[in-house]
């Protein structure tokens, strides 16, 4: 691809997003800018620390236990206090909380305070994904929320190699570090982002049930949805394994945070650098044959780690599943908001979050008893089996998914251009039937995707 084409790539997949989204880009990146505990917790309780790997397993795991709690809690605070308050809320608590951690020295609270992180850090998540669907038009969101994850792992590139270098002196900096640019990013969220949350009509003359109450119930019973949130964990299962079963097993093979560092960069790196090329290649592909081939790659990328030694190696396994994760994310969240009616965004956001939330809390459970007990190679292998079977998974589940992407269903109505300082009227404003015809042609587009909103009154609104 020439330079010149590659430019015009860029230039056309930037072009025509709201401004509201780009601070909401920003602020994605400037959070990601600060990672540093869910990268390298696992090597700084087993090397700084001198705990084993099942230690570091146990508390890893209460880390994603409270991005269990939390997916649930903030989906359904996203939906009722608005998706700005949710994520002032998180991230505030965020920093506080990842600040303490790096004070903790007895293994209790260090367990107890790496719970409470999982709980703030996660609850931001449902928040932004719907505020994303909210501002930005159907036939956008692919490349939207392509764009969101390209500034995830930009962040993460960069913060990768810094936070390697920083642990070999300080992991406290890191901590503290990561709770600044925590705050630093709540207040860029309520300095620069207004409320995106859509608001039902109140016309009392629509008939009662145009536009029922959604609860965790309804998510529940949606089918389909549970279908493909039960395959992301287990594509979270694998890629978790980046975080957790990755460092200790270049720790045991002797290699430093540093190396473990630069390696997992490279992951961050490749996506900067294909993202935007790559999705310019999928965005109007059948997401059943992306989705299958992603699984593939993400299980037998992670599963050639069985094979790595020089350093070199495991740089050249982190390539095969990074192109796994890029071609699975934009796809896998498309699919999701396809699936989600306008009004229950946040709750169905945190369902699908609570698939990564709970691969968090498993995984290294897991893998720390797997690496102790049977060694790495074990683990590896179960990658390229959990890879297989979602693979199957995905191909089974959206036989009858017409191929194409939401924009095709002419549902452009919902966000509209939703610009500046009128993101809630661009994103489902009274007096206008975006939100129903939305909810409907999604529903439609996903043949027996069977959002079904009336159990709910039955069931319980929470």
């Amino acid at each position: 691809m020439s330079a010149a084409r590659f430019v015009q790539l860029v230039r056309e997949s930037v072009s025509g997003l709201p401004r509201a989204f780009w601070w909401l880009w920003t602020s994605t990146l400037v959070n990601r800018l600060g990672a540093f505990v869910a990268t390298f917790m696992t090597l700084y309780l087993t090397l700084d620390r001198g705990y084993s790997a099942t230690f570091a397993g146990l508390v890893v795991a209460l880390h994603g236990l409270g991005g269990v709690i939390s997916s649930l809690v903030a989906g359904v605070m996203t939906d009722r206090l608005g998706r700005r308050p949710t994520m002032l809320a998180a991230q505030s608590s965020t920093a506080f909380s990842v600040a303490l951690l790096g004070f903790m020295e007895h293994p209790a609270a260090i367990a107890a305070v790496a719970l409470l992180v999982g709980v703030t850090s996660n609850a931001s998540r449902p928040a932004v994904a719907a505020m994303m669907a909210d501002i930005v038009r159907p036939e956008d969101r692919v490349r939207a929320f392509s764009l969101n994850y390209w500034a995830i792992n930009l962040g993460f590139a960069v913060s990768a190699m810094a936070a390697g270098l920083i642990a070999e002196y300080s992991y406290l900096a890191g901590f503290l570090g990561e709770a600044a640019l925590t705050l630093a990013c709540a207040v860029l969220v309520f300095v620069k982002l207004p409320e995106s949350r859509p608001e039902r009509a109140p016309d009392a003359s629509a008939p009662a049930d145009e536009e029922p109450a959604i609860g965790l119930g309804t998510v529940l019973r949606d089918g389909r949805f549970m279908g493909v949130v039960g395959l992301s964990f287990l594509i979270s299962m694998i890629f978790t394994q980046g975080s957790v079963g990755l460092p200790v097993a270049m720790g045991a093979a002797g290699f430093t945070p540093g190396d473990y560092g630069l390696v997992v960069a490279g992951n961050g790196l490749l996506i900067v650098l294909l993202q935007i090329p790559v999705t310019w290649f999928i965005e109007h592909r059948d997401p059943q044959k992306l989705l299958v081939i992603s699984a593939l790659l993400a299980g037998y990328g992670f599963a050639l780690t069985a094979f790595a030694g020089p350093l070199w190696a495991y740089a050249l396994t982190v390539c095969v599943w990074t192109l796994a994760e890029i071609v699975n994310s934009p796809t896998q969240m498309g699919l999701v908001v396809r699936l989600s009616p306008v009004h229950g965004r946040g709750r169905y956001q945190g369902v699908y979050n609570l698939s990564w939330a709970v691969a968090s809390l498993v995984a290294p459970l897991m893998a720390g008893f797997v690496i102790d007990r049977y060694g790495a190679d074990l683990l590896w292998a179960a990658t390229g089996v959990l890879g297989t079977v979602a693979a199957a998974g995905y191909w089974l589940l959206m036989r009858r998914l017409p191929a194409g992407d939401a924009g095709d269903a002419g549902d452009a109505g919902d966000a509209g251009d939703a610009g500046d300082a009128g993101v809630a009227v661009a994103a489902g404003s009274p007096g206008t039937d975006g939100a129903r015809v939305e909810a409907e042609v999604d529903v439609e587009v996903a043949g027996a995707a069977q959002v079904d909103a009336k159990p709910a009154a039955a069931a319980g609104v929470v």
